[in-house]
């Protein structure tokens, strides 16, 4: 995940009056200062994934949060996703929900070497 990070937990539940909810991963970064949610989907994001992120965003800096944290930051995987419809579907005032599409098959070796080669003529030119 990088520098900062500590898992916090897995299917965290929140919960309104009538219905509980299971975040997938919680962490929290201490250089951040924030917590961090993130949601696994394992098929193409949807204008529900992101509204169901806000909302897990909303509730857990109104539960969770305290007072000196930063707020919070919602992250969705998904193996897909449309550009236009992220665009429109977050609120623009909120800079805290981000998705990012990961690969649901690993590379081939050749691939791998090709990439790496690739970086290093581009690393080497600076």
């Amino acid at each position: 995940m990088g520098k900062g990070f500590s898992f916090v937990g897995r299917q965290m539940r929140i919960c309104t009056e009538t219905t509980d909810f299971y975040i997938d991963l919680v962490f929290n970064n201490y250089i951040l200062k924030c917590f961090v949610l993130i949601d696994l989907k394992t098929t193409k994001l949807t204008h529900q994934d992101i509204g169901q992120m806000d909302m897990y965003v909303r509730m857990f800096d109104d539960l969770k949060r305290r007072e000196d944290d930063n707020p919070t930051i919602g992250i969705i995987f998904c193996t897909d996703k449309d550009e236009t419809m992220v665009k429109y579907s977050v609120l623009h005032e909120n800079q805290q929900i981000f998705a990012s599409k990961y690969m649901t098959v690993l590379p081939t070796v050749e691939e791998l070497q090709r990439e790496l080669e690739r970086n290093q003529l581009i690393y080497n030119q600076d």
